[in-house]
C-alpha cells in the first residue's frame, strides 16, 4: 500500500481522493487491531472490577455501553493528531492537574472548603459512592469491549502521559467527572455550572493527553451522569431534609445549647444508612449519671485537666480539617501505588466515607437519645467553643475510629499508626474540655463496631478475586474408583499457571472438605482413589491463587457432581 501522509494545522489535505483513501486506511487499521489477537497484558488493571459489588447500581453491567463507534476511528485519530500538535505549557498543566492521583482525587478535594463537622459525612459519602459505582460501571464496559488506547491502535500518535493500564473505552476520568459533577451540583446547586464546567475540563484533558478518543469521553460523561442519577435518587430519600419539630428536654444532666440555638442535626440519627440496618442498630447504653460518683469524677477530670502546649496543639489540630480523613485516604492511595488503580482507589474512598457516614448516624442516634450534659455546664472552660449538640458519645471519637479502622483494613502496614491517630483524635476532645471520658471511649467503640460491618461487606464485594470462576466441567461425570476424569475450569483472567483448590462434599456427608492445590491450570486429569466412597461427590466452590500454598482468598461458588460407582 502506498504511504499516505495526513498533516494537520496550516497544511490541509486538498484531494478528496486522498482524504477518502486515508479514511479507508485508518478504518481498516482500526478493525485489524480490534480483530487480531493482541497482547493485552499491559491492560490488566483489575480486569474483574466490573463484577465488584456496587452500592446504588444493581450491578456494574446495569448501564453497559454499546460498542465504541468503529466508523469514527479516522475522524477521531485526526482530532487527536491536531490536539497533539497544539499542546503547549497551559495544556500540559491542565493534563497534569487532572492526572494527579486517581480519577476521583480532584473531586474529593473539591469538598474540603466545606470545613469541619460530622454533617460533612453525607456529602463525602454520596460523592464517594458515585465515584466508586461509576468506576465499576466503566470497568464493566471497558473489559466488555477491550478497546485499544489510541497510540496502541495508531503508533504514530504520541500521548503526553503514559497510557493507563486499562482499555480505552469509556474514559475513567470522564465517567468519574460525569458522576461527581452531577452529585456535587445536586448538593450545592448554586455552584452547579462550576462543577459541570470542571467535568468537561477533566474529560477534555484525556483527549488533549492523547490517551483516549472523543467517543471515550462522550460515553464516559454519559455513563457517569447515569450513575449520578441513581445516587441522587438515593440521597433524596435518605431523610436528611426532614424538619425537626421537637423540643430540647430539660432536667438534671440534660444538655443545653451554649448559645441558645437549635441543636445541630437532631434527626441525623434517623437518616437512611448504607450498611447499618438503622441508626439505632448499635446504640450504646446510657452515659454515667452526672450526679453519680462516676459522673462527678468525669466532670472533675475534664475541669482540672493540666493543659500543655502539646495538648492544646493536638486539640486545635483535630478541630480543623484533619478531622476529615479523606486526605489521609489520598495519602495512602499514593503510598500504596493505588493512584494508577482506579477501582482500588475508588473503593478506599467509598468504604471509608460510608463507614464515617453510618457512624455519624449511629452517633447522632445516641446523642439525641440521651441528651447528655456537656462539660461547660459543669464548670469546665473549653479551649474553643463547644459544638452545638449533646456530649455522648463523642463525634470525633466516633468518626475517627471508624475511618481509621477501615483504613487499617485496607492498608494493614499502617494499622497501628492509623488507630493511634484515631485514639488521639478522641483524646483531644477531652484535652479541649468539650467531652468526658465516657464520651470518648464509647465513641471509639461505636465507630469501630460500624467499621467492622463495613469491612465484613468489603470482604465479600468481589475485589478479593484475581480471577472470576464461572464454571467447572467434569468428564465423564460417572467413574469407578481407580479410573480417571478430566476437570476443566472456566472463567475470566485464569491462566495455565493458576493453582486451584476445591471445596467439596463426600457422599453422605453434611459438611464440606477442602482439597488444596487440587490442580494447576484450567484443565487437568484426576484419578479417583481406590476405596473412595461410592455415591455423588459434590464440588461446591473453587479458589484460585497464583502462588502455591497461598490460601488467603475466598471460594467462588460452583456446582458440579461426579458419581463414583462400584467396580
Amino acid at each position: 500500500m502506498k504511504s499516505v501522509q495526513c498533516q494537520t494545522g496550516s497544511r490541509n489535505i486538498n484531494s478528496n481522493q486522498t482524504r477518502r483513501r486515508w479514511s479507508r486506511y485508518l478504518t481498516l487499521a482500526y478493525l485489524l487491531t480490534q480483530l487480531i489477537a493482541v497482547d493485552l497484558s499491559a491492560q490488566t488493571a483489575e480486569p474483574l472490577a466490573g463484577t465488584w459489588k456496587t452500592w446504588v447500581l444493581t450491578s456494574g453491567s446495569q448501564f453497559r455501553l454499546p460498542p465504541p463507534p468503529a466508523d469514527l476511528f479516522a475522524t477521531e485519530v485526526t482530532e487527536l493528531k491536531m490536539l497533539e500538535s497544539q499542546r503547549n505549557a497551559a495544556t500540559m498543566d491542565l493534563i497534569n492537574y487532572w492526572d494527579a492521583g486517581s480519577p476521583g482525587f480532584r473531586w474529593i478535594e473539591m469538598l474540603y472548603p466545606l470545613g469541619t463537622g460530622a454533617g460533612n459525612s453525607r456529602p463525602f459519602a454520596l460523592l464517594s459512592v458515585a465515584i466508586y459505582d461509576a468506576i465499576i460501571a466503566a470497568w464493566d464496559s471497558k473489559y466488555s469491549h477491550n478497546r485499544l488506547r489510541p497510540s496502541q491502535a495508531d503508533p504514530s500518535l504520541s500521548p503526553a502521559i503514559p497510557n493507563p493500564q486499562s482499555p480505552s473505552y469509556p474514559s475513567e476520568h470522564a465517567v468519574v467527572a460525569g458522576a461527581a459533577s452531577e452529585v456535587l451540583a445536586y448538593l450545592f446547586p448554586a455552584q452547579a455550572q462550576f462543577y459541570r464546567d470542571k467535568a468537561e475540563e477533566a474529560a477534555l484533558s484525556r483527549l488533549q493527553a492523547g490517551v483516549q478518543y472523543r467517543s471515550d469521553i462522550t460515553a464516559g460523561l454519559q455513563l457517569g451522569r447515569s450513575v449520578a442519577a441513581k445516587v441522587i435518587e438515593w440521597a433524596r430519600s435518605d431523610g436528611s431534609d426532614r424538619p425537626w419539630t421537637g423540643t430540647v428536654p430539660t432536667g438534671p444532666c440534660r444538655w443545653r445549647s451554649e448559645t441558645g440555638a437549635a441543636p445541630a442535626m437532631p434527626l441525623a440519627g434517623t437518616w437512611r444508612t448504607w450498611v447499618l440496618i438503622s441508626g439505632d442498630q448499635l446504640r450504646p447504653g446510657p452515659p454515667p449519671d452526672c450526679n453519680s460518683d462516676a459522673g462527678k469524677a468525669e466532670a472533675a477530670y475534664v475541669r482540672d485537666f493540666p493543659r500543655t502546649f502539646n495538648t492544646n496543639e493536638a486539640a486545635f489540630y483535630w478541630q480543623g480539617p484533619r478531622s476529615i480523613w479523606n486526605r489521609t485516604i489520598s495519602e495512602k492511595i499514593i503510598e500504596y501505588r493505588l493512584d494508577r488503580n482506579p477501582p482500588r482507589a475508588a473503593r478506599a474512598y467509598a468504604l471509608t466515607n460510608i463507614a464515617w457516614y453510618d457512624t455519624v448516624v449511629a452517633c447522632w442516634d445516641a446523642k439525641f437519645t440521651y441528651w447528655q450534659i456537656r462539660p461547660y455546664q459543669q464548670g469546665s472552660s473549653p479551649v474553643f467553643p463547644t459544638p452545638n449538640h449533646p456530649s455522648y458519645p463523642g463525634a470525633h471519637a466516633c468518626s475517627s475510629s471508624s475511618a481509621a479502622a477501615v483504613l487499617a483494613y485496607l492498608f494493614p502496614r499502617d494499622a497501628v499508626a492509623l488507630n493511634q491517630r484515631a485514639d488521639e483524635a478522641g483524646e483531644s476532645r477531652i484535652w479541649a474540655g468539650i467531652h468526658y471520658r465516657s464520651d470518648t471511649d464509647t465513641g471509639l467503640a461505636l465507630g469501630r463496631s460500624v467499621a467492622r460491618l463495613v469491612i465484613d461487606r468489603a470482604k465479600n464485594d468481589g475485589s478479593q478475586f484475581a480471577t472470576m470462576i464461572t464454571g467447572l466441567t467434569l468428564n465423564p461425570t460417572s467413574v469407578r474408583a481407580g479410573d480417571s476424569f478430566s476437570a476443566t475450569i472456566s472463567g475470566s483472567n485464569v491462566a495455565d499457571k493458576t493453582y486451584f483448590d476445591i471445596r467439596f462434599r463426600a457422599p453422605g456427608s453434611t459438611s464440606d472438605a477442602i482439597a488444596l492445590n487440587w490442580q494447576q491450570g484450567t484443565s487437568s486429569s484426576h484419578t479417583v482413589p481406590l476405596g473412595a466412597s461410592v455415591g455423588a461427590w459434590t464440588i461446591t466452590g473453587i479458589r484460585s491463587h497464583e502462588v502455591i500454598d497461598d490460601f488467603s482468598s475466598g471460594f467462588a461458588s460452583v456446582s458440579a457432581v461426579i458419581n463414583v460407582v462400584a467396580r
